[in-house]
């Protein structure tokens, strides 16, 4: 069987293959819950192979046409934490903890995990890895910012921490990809195609991962716990869908509309688990924790919508579209 024939295999199995991986990971949690250490160097890989499909070039387009860069910054930090703030105001009045924490999921920034989805959709992954770089940068300003105005809370980001992780897992991998991809253009495509099984095999274990560490604060299941739950994946499930709307009003093109739907999905739920269990009472870390469990499963549901949206509908080049 080829590599080609492979990958098409696993992206057809994604919206399955993921939510059978947060189940293992709940399942088997005692067992690999140890090997946690290893998501961040899984991380570099997949972000090392969707890179190699992009240059500089395609970098500075990303930033010197800002319009998708800026709208899913206002969605991420403006649009989605007001939307939680009232949600968690109507559904649970006067549970203060319980609205901080759906407050916090929304105040993150975007998931690193987002640049794999983008890539593996074939989104616009130079404007995808631009937002991550400055929604991560600007978020010792933006989160405490943010829980300030919303619950009047104090909060502390361990911003040389969140840089190292950063570093370590987008930057490095991301310029490493990108300049084989200048130099050798051809070569780096075809390695990232032979590649692309081992990426999105390597999700699948860090999604288990993931389930591995949430697994202890689904022991007691309460009313409250599925309340809180239901909550989180409908707030979740709107960030997806608010990105999809804003990008199919400004008429962008399918990539920009790809890396917008992601980047305005998904959250790095690990910061916002470290922040709500180091800085918060421990009732506030549930609603993160929870979205943590619902993130990978709602992006392969995206995912599965992307192929089909986009193969029923041929978008139109030229006016009908915004190329960015």
């Amino acid at each position: 069987m080829t590599t080609a024939k492979i990958n098409r295999i696993l992206e057809k199995a994604m919206p399955f293959f993921i939510p059978a991986s947060v189940i293992v990971g709940i399942l088997l949690s005692d067992y690999i819950k140890g090997y946690e250490y290893l998501v961040p160097w899984l991380f570099a890989v997949m972000t090392l192979v969707g890179s190699l499909n992009s240059n500089f070039i395609s970098l500075k387009h990303a930033v010197t046409h800002p319009l998708p860069l800026v709208l899913i910054l206002v969605i991420l930090h403006i649009v989605m934490p007001i939307f939680a703030w009232g949600v968690g105001h109507i559904l649970f009045p006067g549970d203060i903890y319980t609205i901080t924490g759906l407050i916090l999921g929304m105040a993150i920034p975007t998931g690193i995990t987002s640049f794999v989805w983008v890539s593996m959709y074939r989104g616009n992954s130079a404007l995808v890895l631009a937002i991550i770089l400055i929604c991560t940068l600007l978020s010792p300003i933006i989160v405490p910012a943010t829980m300030s105005f919303f619950v009047g809370g104090n909060i502390e980001i361990d911003a040389v921490g969140i840089m190292k992780g950063l570093l370590l897992m987008i930057v490095l991998p991301s310029v490493l990809g990108m300049v084989f991809n200048q130099f050798s253009k051809e070569k780096a495509v075809k390695l990232s195609k032979q590649l692309a099984p081992v990426s999105k095999i390597f999700m699948g274990v860090v999604v288990a991962l993931n389930g591995a560490v949430v697994a202890p604060y689904l022991v007691d299941v309460s009313w409250k716990l599925i309340g809180i739950g239901i909550t989180v994946l409908f707030i979740a499930f709107l960030g997806y869908v608010i990105s999809f709307l804003a990008a199919r009003w400004f008429k962008f093109d399918q990539e920009n509309t790809v890396a917008m739907i992601f980047t305005g999905g998904m959250r790095n739920i690990s910061t916002g688990v470290v922040i709500a269990t180091a800085y918060f009472p421990a009732p506030v870390a549930i609603p993160v924790v929870l979205a943590m469990l619902f993130q990978q499963v709602l992006a392969s549901v995206f995912g599965a919508f992307i192929d089909r949206f986009y193969g029923k509908e041929e978008v139109v080049i030229g006016t009908e579209k915004y190329s960015g």
